[in-house]
């Protein structure tokens, strides 16, 4: 396996998960074998993402040690993943709009999945405000969050933290270099943990297939193809003429984390490149600092393909129920997933969480959503890809912005090679 890359590897188990996913599509012994392998490299990788992001993030801020400049950085950070998630629903209403991909569907021929879990979770929720998103972020008890998994709040801390350092001086030189070396040591982690990869791929795609079957797919094809294809419009057109005004190119990005796009359209999950990510857009150019405060950051406020997807299967679903939505009801829609895409973000199934808290209030039947459950993880994998490009180019737009860009054109073209 060492004389293939490993983007090589994980397309061979993702192409072996889906083959055996086929041939035993309904055997329980499928998840009974291969869901622990699949258990296994995700909780690996969510055992190594909070001390990566709370260590980079400490030596980023404590090298710069200004609280204006951070306050500066979040701003502008909140505004871009504001003014790119809006445009991202915009596309998604419009593709919609023009597609009309829940025309004509019927929906006697539809199978329905569960949805209790995602129902549970939005009563939950539904005194979750946006203020209480920003009230959370500041943590009670930081290793609390930590085994939460609490992004915002971990942020917030590692700040916070990383501020003390610098302002104590030279007393703070050990912790610094302390936690420089638990930096190091968690990205060398990170290479090992990502030779398990493609078994883990391999797992997870076998027992989605084997549950759900290819069949699935055919009586929503047009909806899958409408997501696919919006996903990848958002991705050339839109973030493609962000790059390009920032001086890059979407494409490069893309060759620069062919590995991670991969791993994160496979696993349909994010968290599972968040290091990756991190450490390639800093050699990459982009400043430490920015790097590890933009993207983790953008883990919830950020979600491109998420917000998309949203807008998209909520007027599919209005379609297939033959539900007229004129512009001043589209525009409601836009303006209540701008806060609640925003609101509930980090809690599990966030996109059918969200879609199940707006729905109601645009007058589209929530059970609506049960009818493409069962294809969910197939549009999860392709939202998830385009979250990850898009948090990637955040972090190369704020370097830019902020003037900490390291690198020349020369010295980028260098590094696309090396990781070719």
């Amino acid at each position: 396996m060492k004389r293939f890359g490993l983007a090589f590897q994980i397309l061979i188990g993702l192409v072996l998960g889906v083959v055996v996913g086929a041939i035993f599509y309904g055997n329980p012994h499928v998840e009974t074998y291969l869901k622990p392998i699949g258990d296994i490299f995700i909780r690996l990788i969510k055992m190594i993402v909070v001390p990566i992001v709370i260590s980079t993030l400490i030596v980023g801020v404590a090298g710069t040690g200004d609280f204006k400049k951070l306050d500066r950085l979040g701003g502008k950070t909140i505004l871009y993943f504001e003014i790119i998630t809006t445009i991202a629903i915009i596309v998604g209403l419009l593709v919609a709009n023009i597609v009309q991909p829940g025309a004509g569907v019927n929906m006697n021929q539809l199978q329905k999945g569960d949805i209790q879990k995602y129902v549970d979770t939005t009563e939950k929720q539904t005194s979750h405000s946006f203020v209480d998103t920003f009230v959370n972020i500041v943590p009670t008890n930081v290793f609390d969050s930590s085994a939460k998994g609490d992004m915002l709040a971990i942020i917030f801390f590692s700040v916070m933290f990383g501020l003390g350092i610098a302002a104590i001086g030279e007393r703070g030189k050990p912790i610094l270099n302390f936690f420089k070396g638990v930096s190091e040591a968690m990205f060398w982690v990170t290479n090992q943990v990502m030779k398990f990869a493609p078994f883990g791929v391999f797992a997870l795609i076998g027992v989605t297939i084997s549950k759900f079957g290819i069949n699935s797919l055919i009586p929503l094809g047009k909806l899958v193809l409408s997501v696919y294809g919006a996903m990848i419009f958002f991705v050339v057109v839109i973030l493609g003429i962000v790059a390009k005004i920032a001086g890059t190119s979407i494409f490069t990005i893309i060759k620069i984390l062919k590995d991670e796009l991969i791993l994160a359209y496979s696993t349909a999950s994010s968290e599972t490149v968040l290091p990756k990510i991190i450490e390639k857009m800093e050699k990459f150019g982009c400043s430490k600092t920015v790097t590890s405060f933009v993207i983790p950051t953008g883990y919830s406020f950020n979600l491109d393909g998420s917000t998309l997807y949203q807008a998209l299967a909520a007027l599919f679903i209005a379609q297939m129920y033959g539900i007229h939505m004129p512009l001043s009801s589209q525009i409601t829609l836009m303006l209540v997933l701008m806060v609640t895409s925003k609101g509930i973000a980090g809690v599990p199934g966030v996109s059918f969480v969200v879609l199940l808290a707006t729905l109601g209030s645009v007058g589209i039947p929530m059970e609506g959503l049960a009818f493409i459950a069962g294809i969910d993880r197939i549009l999860d994998m392709a939202r998830t890809a385009v979250n990850v490009c898009g948090n990637a180019l955040a972090a190369v737009v704020m370097s830019k912005w902020e003037g900490e860009f390291n690198q020349g054109k020369e010295k980028e073209e260098e590094y696309v090679a090396s990781v070719s």
